[in-house]
C-alpha cells in the first residue's frame, strides 16, 4: 500500500473519496498515501519547470533570483488541480510558447511589455472561467473547424522548431556537443520505433524510457560538463543556503498590476486573439487528459477516476489568475503536461494495487516531488543545463505539433489552409503591424476567410465523429 495512507477504503469501482462539491479536496494521509516512486518522479522532471526561467528573463527582463523562485511557486499551483479532483498532471500552454514570445516582442521592453502580458494572460483566464461555466468549452470542441485548429497547432509546431534552428538562440550556439546528443538521445527513445521493440524485450529499457525526457537531459547535462559547455556549481554554493530566496516584496514592487499598474486599453484588445489561440491549443491538451484518464479506468476497474471539464476549467483559470496578480508568467498555466501525465498514467496502469492503492496516491505524489525546486541545493544543480531542458521541450512540442496537425487533416483543401494560416500566423509575426493587428490576429483571420471560402468536407469534428459512428454501425450490422 501506499505509505501513510489511514483514510477508508473505496467501493470497488467507486471513487477515492474525497470532500467537497465540484472541488473534491483530497488531503494526503486522510484520502491517499504517498507514492515514493512517482514522488522521485515529480523530483527529477521538475527538472524542466527551468525552462519557464529561461523565457522570463529574456522576454521579461526578470532577474534570475525572481524568476527561480516564480518557477519553484508555480511547480507548487499544479497541486491545485490533483487535490480538488482534477486527474491532469498540470502544465504550461506549451505549443504557443514562441507565439507568445514574438507577439510580447512587438513591445517595449520594461513596463509595456509587462503590461501586455498581464493583459494577454488575464484574458486567457477570463476565457478559460466563461467557457468552463457556460459549458461552451464541450460546444467549441464539438464545432471549431479541423482545418483551423490544424492551422495553429502547425503555425506553433514551426515556431519551436524555427526557434530551436535560429543561430541567434543559445541551444546550438552555446550548447552544441550537449544539447545535440541531450536532443537525439530524447527523440530516439521516444520517437524510434527501434526503441519500441526494445521497451517490449527489456526492462531495463522500459524503465528508463518510462521517465521521458529526463534521460536525455541528464546525458546532456553529463556531456556538457565533460564538454566544457556546463558548469557544476561549487561546494560553497550549494551549501550556502537550504531555501532558495523570497523575494516577495521586490516582485510585487516590479511585475505585479499592484505595483506597476493595470494595462491600458490597447493590451486587452491586443491580448485577445492571443488568448483565443492559446484556449485552441490548451482544448488539444483536454482532449489528451479525457484519454488518459479512460486508459487508467480500463485498467484498473476497482476505481473510477473522473475527468469532468468545467472542474478543470475553474482551476486553471484559478491558477492563471494567481499568476497574473503576483507573477505574470509568460509560458502561461495550462490544463496538462503531457509528459509528466504519461508517466503518472502508466505507474497508475501497471502498479499493484499493494504498492499503489489509488491513481491519487501517485498523481498528487508526483506534484509534492516538484517542491523540491524550493531547496536551494538541488535548484542550482539543476539550473546550469537550464537550456538544455528548454529546449529538449520545445524541440519535442514541435514535432509533436507538426504531426498532429497534419493528422488533424483528412483532405488537400484542410492541409492548405492549414498551412496558409500556419505562415500568416509567422509571417505576421516577423513583419509586425501593430499589437492590435498582430500574427495571431491575422492568421485567425486569414483562416477563417479561407475556411468560408473554401469550404472543406469533414471539416467538422462533431461532423466527422458522427460518420465515424455511423460507418462503424454499418460495418458492424454486415
Amino acid at each position: 500500500m501506499s505509505i501513510g495512507y489511514i483514510g477508508k477504503e473505496r467501493e470497488y469501482g467507486g471513487e477515492q473519496p474525497y470532500c467537497g462539491g465540484i472541488l473534491k479536496l483530497r488531503l494526503p494521509f486522510l484520502h491517499y498515501g504517498i507514492d515514493i516512486q512517482s514522488m522521485a518522479q515529480g523530483a527529477v522532471l521538475a527538472c524542466t519547470h527551468f525552462g519557464a526561467l529561461v523565457v522570463m528573463m529574456a522576454t521579461l527582463g526578470i532577474p534570475e533570483h525572481i524568476a527561480m523562485f516564480m518557477v519553484a511557486v508555480n511547480g507548487s499551483y499544479y497541486l491545485w488541480h490533483t487535490s480538488f479532483g482534477d486527474p491532469g498532471i498540470a502544465g504550461w500552454i506549451t505549443a504557443g510558447i514562441p507565439l507568445y514570445i514574438t507577439y510580447l516582442s512587438a513591445y517595449a521592453p520594461g513596463i509595456e511589455r509587462m503590461h501586455a502580458m498581464i493583459a494577454f494572460q488575464a484574458l486567457v483566464a477570463i476565457v478559460f472561467v466563461i467557457l468552463g461555466v457556460t459549458g461552451l468549452a464541450k460546444w467549441v470542441i464539438q464545432h471549431f473547424p479541423i482545418s483551423l485548429r490544424s492551422g495553429i497547432l502547425l503555425a506553433a509546431g514551426m515556431a519551436s522548431l524555427l526557434r530551436i534552428f535560429d543561430p541567434k538562440q543559445p541551444f546550438f550556439s552555446q550548447y552544441p556537443i550537449s544539447f545535440t546528443i541531450g536532443l537525439l538521445f530524447s527523440f530516439y527513445i521516444l520517437f524510434s520505433t527501434q526503441a519500441l521493440k526494445y521497451r517490449k524485450k527489456h526492462n531495463w529499457f522500459k524503465w528508463m524510457a518510462g521517465w521521458g525526457i529526463v534521460p536525455g537531459y541528464a546525458i546532456g547535462y553529463i556531456v556538457g560538463i565533460f564538454a566544457n559547455e556546463i558548469t557544476f556549481p561549487t561546494m560553497a554554493q550549494l551549501s550556502e543556503k537550504f531555501f532558495i530566496s523570497a523575494p516577495i516584496g521586490e516582485m510585487f514592487r516590479t511585475i505585479t498590476p499592484w505595483g506597476i499598474g493595470w494595462p491600458g486599453a490597447e493590451a486587452w484588445i491586443a491580448g485577445f486573439s492571443m488568448a483565443i489561440v492559446a484556449y485552441v491549443l490548451a482544448f488539444g491538451d483536454m482532449l489528451v487528459i479525457q484519454a488518459m484518464v479512460k486508459e487508467v479506468n480500463d485498467a484498473q476497474p476497482d476505481e473510477n477516476v473522473i475527468y469532468d471539464p468545467t472542474r478543470n476549467h475553474l482551476i486553471t483559470a484559478w491558477r492563471n489568475i494567481l499568476e497574473i496578480c503576483s507573477m505574470p508568467y509568460v509560458v502561461l498555466a495550462g490544463p496538462i503536461w503531457a509528459g509528466a501525465a504519461a508517466v503518472v498514467v502508466n505507474r497508475s496502469m501497471h502498479a499493484d494495487r499493494k504498492e499503489l492503492d489509488s491513481y491519487w496516491s501517485s498523481a498528487n505524489s508526483f506534484n509534492i516531488g516538484a517542491l523540491v525546486l524550493f531547496c536551494s541545493p538541488i535548484a542550482l544543480i539543476l539550473l546550469p543545463a537550464k537550456i538544455i531542458g528548454f529546449g529538449i521541450t520545445l524541440a519535442l512540442q514541435g514535432y509533436l505539433c507538426v504531426y498532429i496537425a497534419y493528422d488533424m487533416c483528412t483532405n488537400n483543401v484542410q492541409r492548405g489552409i492549414a498551412g496558409t494560416m500556419a505562415g500568416c500566423i509567422m509571417a505576421a509575426n516577423f513583419t509586425y503591424i501593430s499589437p492590435i493587428m498582430s500574427g495571431p490576429s491575422l492568421g485567425l483571420v486569414c483562416g477563417i476567410v479561407l475556411w468560408a471560402m473554401l469550404r472543406p468536407e469533414d471539416d467538422s469534428p462533431h461532423i466527422l465523429e458522427q460518420k465515424k459512428l455511423a460507418a462503424e454501425r454499418a460495418k458492424a450490422k454486415e
